[in-house]
């Protein structure tokens, strides 16, 4: 196996994991599964105080479109990267390298002037997640058609 090729498989799995993420955030945030990120969250909006049942609510709802939006993602992701990134067609790097930007600035920069230091990093190891294939495999796309 050459190095694209552990890239691509790289780029491949990191989709599914992100359809895999996406629905279980959307069909299981409310439960115990998610407590991680809960008690990583909760203190930066209600510090020691229990959660309002209200905001528990907005929590069901927000993780579950969050989590569809990022199933959605994380299928694009698959298709992209199993065909066009696979056929080394310069466009599917480039969407891949600016969707991964525009995502990634908005979303860290809110997180970090709300004070959500967990999802800001969580966003970073995502991002290098992404950036460490799409560097080592630059190369490849170099003078592909556009």
């Amino acid at each position: 196996m050459n190095r694209f090729d552990v890239w691509h498989r790289w780029l491949s799995i990191l989709g599914v994991v992100i359809v895999v993420f996406g629905l279980a955030m959307s069909l299981l945030g409310g439960t115990a599964v998610f407590d991680l990120l809960n008690h990583q969250v909760d203190p930066v909006f209600w510090g020691a105080q229990p959660v309002p049942a209200q905001a528990l609510a907005f929590r069901g709802w927000i993780y579950g479109v969050t989590g569809a939006t990022m199933a959605g993602w994380g299928v694009f992701i698959v298709f992209l990267v199993r065909h066009a990134f696979a056929r080394r067609e310069a466009w599917a790097w480039n969407c891949l390298a600016l969707g991964m930007l525009v995502w990634y600035v908005p979303d860290t920069a809110m997180s970090l002037a709300f004070g959500v230091t967990f999802n800001a990093a969580f966003n970073t190891v995502l991002l290098a997640a992404v950036a460490l294939p799409l560097a080592f495999t630059r190369h490849e796309f170099l003078g592909a058609s556009r």
